[in-house]
């Protein structure tokens, strides 16, 4: 299974600037890019909240009740 990875770029000029050091992704790499909105930003207890689901559902990956990540890609796509 893939890790996930989050990365933090500013736009600058019009391009995307990391924040910080990029992993290293050999030339051609193609990410996908979620923007984040300001206004989606959690409170102290809706983040708490998400942590908590967030916790239970590693639990449940790591006790192989998880779904593959390609399959759950694929229906988030598909609900574009």
């Amino acid at each position: 299974m893939q890790e996930m990875v989050t990365l933090k770029a500013t736009v600058k000029n019009g391009r995307l600037v990391m924040d910080e050091p990029a992993p290293e992704y050999p030339d051609g790499t193609q990410l996908e890019l979620v923007v984040v909105e300001p206004e989606e930003e959690l409170d102290a207890e809706e983040r708490a909240e998400l942590n908590a689901v967030l916790a239970q559902s590693w639990r449940e990956v790591q006790a192989g009740e998880g779904q593959p990540l390609e399959d759950l890609l694929e229906e988030l796509k598909a609900t574009r």
